[in-house]
């Protein structure tokens, strides 16, 4: 009876033992593999912009610590197992979330699995410089190399664009692009969205208008620089189209302006003979590219321009709400420049 209990004894122990070593042989061939690849291990969302210095070691702390990691060790085998294979990371900007695994971040990583950003051209965009720099600041982009491309004639001519008139190929939207974007890329999508633009409709009305496509973008670029309000756009684009039909210099402040590097806090007499080909007091007709990116809204309005009334003057109103008086005759407009000057001379003399 001793020696059937022993017996018994021995059988159950070594079932247990079985049991114990088939258990952690799970555990380590299958289970941790399971949990890597299938079950989430983060508790919060974090976005993450790697750039080529960034080590595995450095970014798998940065994971843990700003992830709320809820497991590390599944973490990092996830990473060893990419770095075993010869996978780098791949620069770019990349979004973590709560019901991502480890073996997916890891892989993630080092595909270059990128989730895409906004890039956001608005505003005034008048030189390549400040276009350069809020593109790259943006981007993974140099500011150099961003400035260098709005230059490169070689690149440029790929798109069917010249160095002097590259700012009506910049469409003012939002792009949804990845981080490490170069700028054959990112003009790459100005083009097309050029392309979008300028449809037959578009295109015909530029032709009743008496303007080529680049036309249109040159005198949006002087109707940009005259106002940011959207209503007056049309009329101010009027007045410029009639004083072009009736023979007359433009006389645009703007270009003055574009001359002078926009660096004049204020246009005086003097500058008026600025010797340029850009300079629309001196010469007739519209100068030979656009003096800043035109928005659509600047497009729509020399397109479709409010020539109804025969308007050949306009200045800034003496209300200071950032409208104009617009005039048919001269007589007309030197009284609405009156009533703005004695207005200002006010204000400068309340503010001293």
């Amino acid at each position: 009876m001793e020696r059937k209990k022993k017996k018994i004894l021995i059988i159950l122990s070594c079932i247990l033992a079985f049991l114990l070593v088939g258990g952690f042989v799970f555990y380590w061939f299958f289970f941790r593999k399971y949990y890597d690849r299938k079950i989430p291990n983060f508790r919060a969302r974090t976005e993450l912009y790697i750039t080529p210095e960034v080590s595995w070691d450095s970014i798998s702390r940065y994971i843990a610590d700003s992830c709320q990691v809820k497991w590390n060790a599944s973490l990092l085998r996830a990473v060893k197992e990419e770095v075993e294979r010869g996978a780098s990371l791949k620069p770019g900007h990349y979004v973590i979330t709560p019901e991502n695994t480890s073996t997916a971040v890891a892989r993630m990583l080092s595909h270059g699995w990128q989730t895409p950003v906004k890039l956001v051209l608005s505003g005034t965009l008048r030189q390549k410089g400040g276009i350069a720099r809020k593109i790259s600041a943006q981007m993974m982009l140099d500011s150099l190399e961003a400035v260098s491309a709005l230059g490169d004639t070689a690149l440029l001519a790929g798109f069917g664009f010249r160095v002097d008139n590259v700012f009506s190929l910049i469409m003012p939207d939002t792009y949804e692009v990845l981080w490490t974007d170069d700028m054959r890329t990112i003009l790459s999508r100005q083009k097309e969205a050029y392309d979008a633009f300028w449809t037959d409709d578009n295109r015909r009305k530029a032709a009743l208008q008496g303007l080529t496509v680049e036309q249109v973008s040159i005198l949006a670029s002087i109707v940009k620089g005259e106002t940011n309000y959207e209503p007056e756009m049309p009329k101010i684009a009027g007045v410029y189209l009639n004083r072009l039909r009736k023979g007359m210099k433009l006389q645009a402040d703007p270009t003055i302006a574009f001359c002078y590097d926009y660096q004049l806090n204020r246009i005086f007499k003097k500058n008026l003979k600025v010797n340029s080909p850009y300079n629309t007091y001196v010469h007739k007709g519209l100068p030979p590219g656009p003096i800043a990116v035109p928005t659509r809204a600047c497009l729509e309005a020399v397109l479709n321009p409010d020539t109804a009334k025969n308007y050949l003057y306009f200045c800034a109103n003496a209300a200071f709400d950032g409208t104009h008086k617009f005039a048919s005759t001269y007589t007309e407009h030197l009284r609405n420049a009156r009533e703005f000057q004695r207005a200002l001379t006010i204000r400068l003399r309340a503010a001293k």
